[in-house]
């Protein structure tokens, strides 16, 4: 499997609400950036679980996609959007930037950069905005698939 091929997995893993399938997927020691320029890292498998258990009740469907990447040595780059309908309804389409550090096959670091005001918005029931919506619509990679 690929490094993609793992992020997409663990995509999979959360559209499912599969919180044992995500952490399969992370290193024991992941440091965790969920929000990178707003608050600090996750540390840890423990920590990480705690976040998606905080996080599952907030959101129905999952759309999260990968549009693009690059890989150098034991990192993937990726860009894409966390795209999830709300448990109230609520599209939130949040195109974001993450850097994937990996270790023995799993994911050891993950950073991800989006506009977390952008969100807020969202969930409050505004819809995305005309750019972010050209973004968003573009296809999305799948498994085993190179642009």
């Amino acid at each position: 499997m690929t490094r993609l091929d793992t992020l997409l997995s663990l995509i999979e893993f959360w559209k499912d609400r599969n919180i044992d399938g995500v952490l399969s997927v992370m290193h024991e020691d992941i440091v965790w950036h969920y929000a990178a320029a707003i608050a600090p890292p996750v540390i840890g498998r423990a920590k990480a679980r705690r976040l998606l258990e905080s996080l599952a009740p907030g959101i129905g469907e999952v759309r999260w996609r990968i549009f693009d990447y690059a890989e150098r040595d034991e990192t993937l780059f990726v860009e894409g959007v966390d795209e999830y309908v709300s448990s109230e309804g609520r599209l939130v389409s949040a195109p974001y930037a993450g850097v994937v550090l990996f270790k023995d096959g799993l994911i050891i670091a993950l950073r991800e950069y989006f506009d977390l005001s952008g969100v807020t918005r969202m969930k409050e029931g505004d819809a995305a905005p005309p750019h972010v919506r050209e973004l968003i619509a573009r296809n999305a990679l799948k498994m085993g698939e190179t642009p």
